[in-house]
Formats: C-alpha cells, sequence, structure tokens
C-alpha cells in the first residue's frame, strides 16, 4: 500500500457489518454471495472445497459473461459520511478477478427500494481503474460527498474478496436527539460521528474499536495498548462531530481480568499529544467492569482524552 492509503485506511469503515452495512443488492452471484464482501474476517482459501455450482471462494463472484456488459452490486454503508479511500480485496482471486471497477455513490433513505436507488443521482467517485489479483487493491478518492449507499461496478465479470470503504462519518442531525427534549446522547459513538483522532500505542487492539457500537464481545474487541515501561499514561484524543457539553462518559473493560489498566482519567481538551488538557474526570479504578464518570461540570468540548494509567485495555 501506498503513503495515502495507509492513511485513509486508518479511517472508520463506513460499511462494516457492525455498523450495519449491507450489500442490498447484485445483478449476479453465481460462484459466491455478494454478503461475503463486507465480512469482517480476512478472506480464506479451503483447497479441494466445492459447491454444485464450482470451487468455493471467500467473497462475491460472478459467473462468466459470454455478451458484453458488466457486474456491479449496490451496498448501504452502516454509518452515512465521507469515502476517503477504498480498498477492493482480490485475496485468493488469481485467475477469476475483474481486470477493472469502478465505485459510485449516492444519498438517499436508508430503506429506499432498488428502483428508487436506480433512479437516484449517482456520482463517480473512482473512475474505471484496474486491479491485480489475490491482491490489496487499495484507492484513494480525491472528490467525495456525504453519502448512504455506494454502487462498486466490476469489468466484465469475477471475484473479488472483500470491500473496505473508509471515511469519516456523517450523520443525520436527527438522530442526535430531537429539539426541546433532554436527553443523554454518545457523543463518541461512531455513528454519531465520532471518532478516535490518535492514540498513544495500538499494538494489541485497534484504537477505533473504543467507538464501535454494543458492548465488547471479548479481550479482542477493545483498544489495548503493549507493557509500557516508561512514565506516564496511555491516551487516545476522540473528536465529536459537534461540539456538546457532556454529562456521563461510561468507560468498559470487559473480557479483560488480568490486563486492565489500574485507573483512568479525562481531559476536557487534547489538540495533540503534547497538549495539555483540563480535567474533567478524577482518576478511576478498573476491575474488568463498565465504569461511568460524571461530567456534568464540564463545558463544550470537541477533542475529550482518556488517559489510561499506566497501561492495558479498554473496551468502550
Amino acid at each position: 500500500m501506498t503513503a495515502d492509503s495507509q492513511t485513509f485506511t486508518d479511517l472508520v469503515d463506513l460499511a462494516a457489518e457492525r455498523l450495519g452495512g449491507a450489500v442490498l443488492w447484485a445483478n449476479d452471484e453465481f460462484f459466491a454471495e455478494k454478503d461475503n464482501l463486507l465480512r469482517a474476517e480476512p478472506a480464506v482459501f479451503v483447497p479441494g472445497r466445492y459447491t454444485d455450482r464450482g470451487k468455493w471462494m471467500d467473497g462475491w463472484e460472478t459467473r462468466r459473461r459470454r455478451h458484453p456488459g458488466h457486474d456491479w452490486c449496490i451496498v448501504r454503508l452502516g454509518v452515512p459520511g465521507v469515502v476517503r479511500g477504498v480498498v477492493v480485496d482480490t485475496s485468493h482471486f488469481k485467475g477469476n478477478y475483474p481486470e477493472s471497477c469502478s465505485l459510485e455513490a449516492c444519498s438517499a433513505p436508508a430503506h429506499a427500494p432498488l428502483e428508487a436507488l436506480e433512479a437516484a443521482s449517482w456520482h463517480e467517485i473512482l473512475p474505471r481503474t484496474a486491479l491485480k489479483g489475490d491482491a490489496h487493491n487499495a484507492f484513494a478518492i480525491e472528490r467525495a460527498w456525504r453519502a448512504t449507499h455506494v454502487r462498486l461496478r466490476i469489468f466484465p465479470d469475477g471475484g473479488v474478496a472483500r470491500l473496505r470503504l473508509h471515511g469519516e462519518a456523517v450523520p443525520e442531525a436527527r438522530w442526535l436527539g430531537r429539539p426541546g427534549v433532554e436527553q443523554d446522547v454518545d457523543l463518541a459513538a461512531v455513528e454519531n460521528g465520532g471518532v478516535v483522532l490518535a492514540a498513544s500505542d495500538t499494538f494489541f487492539g485497534p484504537r477505533h474499536a473504543l467507538v464501535m457500537p454494543g458492548r465488547a464481545h471479548d479481550m479482542s474487541d477493545g483498544w489495548e495498548t503493549r507493557r509500557t515501561r516508561r512514565e506516564g499514561p496511555e491516551w487516545v484524543v476522540m473528536s465529536a462531530w459537534r461540539p456538546r457539553g457532556r454529562s456521563a462518559e461510561p468507560t468498559s473493560t470487559r473480557g479483560a481480568s488480568g490486563a486492565t489498566p489500574p485507573g483512568a482519567r479525562r481531559s476536557r481538551w487534547a489538540p495533540r499529544p503534547r497538549g495539555r488538557g483540563t480535567r474533567c474526570c478524577p482518576a478511576r479504578r478498573f476491575c474488568r467492569t463498565r465504569a461511568t464518570c460524571s461530567t456534568r461540570s464540564c463545558s463544550r468540548t470537541s477533542r475529550p482524552a482518556t488517559r489510561a494509567c499506566p497501561s492495558g485495555p479498554t473496551a468502550a
């Protein structure tokens, strides 16, 4: 991957199944189902495994075309947003991968029928580009708009193992509550536009796991640092989509019995790793649980920082 691809792959996968992403339609899925495209685990190859239609492949694969044309599928993003880069993964597809692909995006209601999506205004965000077989084909998107759906076109046919659409979440304002009604909203949640900007260390677990929806499945489903031998705590810097005041922040260490950090604290503002913020939550001790820190005294903030003292896993 190039330096540009390494930059955008550090962003959230807007089409992730965990966020509600789904492949709604495909014009053909003769050899392998379209739903495999968004699976979180890497594609695998099983020698000797066949179905009544041919070799089993872990991905989306269409039949061989005998007439002009191309194949396509429509993906609904789990979180609406701006796609900054795409990875078209053709792992294990060596002699049966598409020659090229293109990508289009549109903004439409989440449950729009196929007829409405076909009539929607689609904008090309990735022109027709050559693909390599058995490779992670990463392409940066130079110009894009807020989208809810993406259409992948493959030319002329073939198989794609996985599709990753990395970008920045831009939710609808109505998801963040109703005017005049007081209610708590998770400003750090990725579905509400929250993002983890930076972390001191991500040796065992990615930082974006902190803002994923739902409870952590186990210890692997969280942010975890290596065991530090230096002075100072580990830290992450998070950004909310829109600045808001905050009242409470739960922190979970579910599934981590012997590796939890002794405690954590939050700062209200941390513009850069060496920046100093105003502490709005005192250090709290953890023990494989879900702790809530009250921050009702905090003013408006856009970049809260969480520090694990000294190191260890945090789920959310």
